[in-house]
This record gives structure tokens, C-alpha cells and sequence, in this order.
């Protein structure tokens, strides 16, 4: 039962009478559904669509936990404070020294199962505090074989939509609950089918350059390199300049460096043929 700690990230408690009405009138993710003991991807998101913050929401008795990177917590404490006006809850930062996560086939009480990684058949689960010494490179290196991309090492917030990192396919937007803020946005792009970005699993013969190296397709930029794990690395790319590029066999490049890119098989998408396609 390998545990690696992530100090980096922090818990965020929504109590109270209205907490569900709260969230569900807000957030992409359908907390009303929420099943304790599952943690579900989230975001609250700009009114243009984009991600302003990510972060990993489960239930409580009393309430719900978001579990985010302690970069983004102040903000987001101030933008959910701002949205509060009247409703009955509270919004606290946890006491939680960071989030311990644990893969295997058995977790301690108290730990929550992380319904990213059980998308891609890997147990994953969440645990508050400090529970494992296991280096975080073996978490790491599980997000990379999954294809779960993470603000702040894989896309900067504000510049990603729900759809290019794929909340759409693992229950982290849902499109059948009511309004939320960037909604119509995030539908409209659901509807027309127009989301050209996407995550991938880039993969090499030898060790893979570093984040931030442009990944190219037939000498066209389509994307930057994200989080690596020796000769595998995640990136969110133009599946259509891909896809022509996989098409008609010309190279994709992480700077120099052939790869082979792959979708996520959890998301049951496949590469476009053709701009036609795309």
C-alpha cells in the first residue's frame, strides 16, 4: 500500500444547513450525486468558461471538503466568500498538514477514493494529513499512465477549459444539473463538439525533455509538455493538427525528440483524420 504525502496541497471545508445548494449552484461538479467516499474532479470557473480553480471535491457529514494546492487556496476561499452572500455556510481552510494519497488494493478508514484514477482502472485514494513517506514520483509517474493532468504542472489556470483536460468525460462538469458560473460557455462547447484541445500520453524511446518543451506535429506547434516521468509525459495538444499529423505519418516532436501520442483510454476518444473531422 504504497502513500506518498503532497504538502503542497490543502483542504477546504464547505459546512452548513445550504453547503450542497451552495456548491451545486456554483461549481461544475455535481455534488447532489456524491456519494461519500468518492472524490470527484472540480472547478469554479471564470464566466468565460475557463478554469480559474481546480481542485478534487468530496462529501462529509456535515458538509463537503475541496482539496486544492495551497497556491490557490486564499483565492479561493475569497471567490467562494464573495459568492456566499446569505447562504447558511461556512467556509474554513482545514487544519490538515497537507493530503497523503495511497494506491493498492486496501486503504485506511477515513480515506476517500479518488474517482479519477478508478476511471483508468487504478486504485487511487485520498487520505488528509500526513499518513506515507513513499516518494511522490511514484504519484506522479501513476497521474502520467492514467492521463490526469493537474493545474500548475501540466496547464495554467485561466487558460484551460473543462473540456481540455477532460472533466466532461470523468464526472468533473456535468451538463445535466442547472446553471453554474461559465456554463453556458462550457455547453455550448459540449453541444457544437468544437473542443480541439485535449490531453495525451506522450511516450519516447529515450527520456523525455523537460516540462514546458513545445510539442510539435508535422513543424507545427500543437502544445507544451506537461508533467514527465522518465520517457512518458503528459500534454494537452490540438487533437486535429495531431491527428492529420498521425494521419499521414509525419513526426510529432517534444523539442526534438519523437514521441508517440496516445489519448487516455478512459475518455474513449480518438484522434481526427482530417481538419474536415476536426
Amino acid at each position: 500500500m504504497p502513500a506518498a504525502f503532497l504538502p503542497d496541497h490543502v483542504l477546504i471545508r464547505v459546512t452548513g444547513p445550504e453547503a450542497e445548494h451552495f456548491l451545486q449552484n456554483l461549481i461544475t461538479t455535481d455534488v447532489e450525486s456524491l456519494p461519500t467516499g468518492e472524490a470527484v474532479p472540480g472547478a469554479l470557473l471564470t464566466p468565460q468558461g475557463k478554469i480559474l480553480f481546480d481542485f478534487i471535491v468530496w462529501r462529509e457529514e456535515d458538509g463537503f471538503v475541496l482539496d486544492t494546492t495551497d497556491s490557490q487556496r486564499d483565492g479561493l476561499i475569497k471567490r467562494l466568500t464573495m459568492y456566499k452572500l446569505r447562504s447558511k455556510v461556512e467556509i474554513t481552510p482545514a487544519e490538515d498538514p497537507g493530503v497523503t494519497v495511497i494506491w493498492g488494493d486496501t486503504y485506511p478508514d477515513g480515506a476517500v477514493e479518488d474517482a479519477r484514477f478508478a476511471a483508468a482502472g487504478i486504485p487511487v485514494a485520498r487520505l488528509p494529513g500526513r499518513h506515507g513517506e513513499h516518494p511522490r514520483d511514484g504519484y506522479e509517474a501513476l497521474r502520467v499512465l492514467a492521463g490526469i493532468v493537474e493545474s500548475g504542472h501540466d496547464f495554467t489556470l485561466e487558460d484551460a477549459f473543462p473540456h481540455d483536460i477532460g472533466f466532461d468525460l470523468n464526472r468533473g462538469v456535468s451538463f445535466k444539473k442547472g446553471c453554474y458560473v461559465g456554463q453556458e460557455v462550457v455547453s455550448r462547447m459540449q453541444h457544437r463538439g468544437t473542443a480541439r484541445r485535449r490531453t495525451v500520453i506522450l511516450s519516447a524511446e529515450t527520456p523525455l525533455p523537460p516540462a514546458g518543451t513545445t510539442i510539435s506535429a508535422a513543424g507545427k506547434p500543437i502544445g507544451e509538455l506537461g508533467t514527465v516521468a522518465g520517457t512518458r509525459g503528459l500534454a494537452i495538444v490540438r487533437i486535429d493538427r495531431a491527428g492529420e499529423a498521425l494521419a499521414s505519418g509525419a513526426a510529432v516532436l517534444a523539442g526534438d525528440t519523437p514521441v508517440d501520442a496516445m489519448l487516455p483510454s478512459w475518455t474513449g476518444l480518438s484522434f481526427p483524420t482530417s481538419s474536415e473531422e476536426a
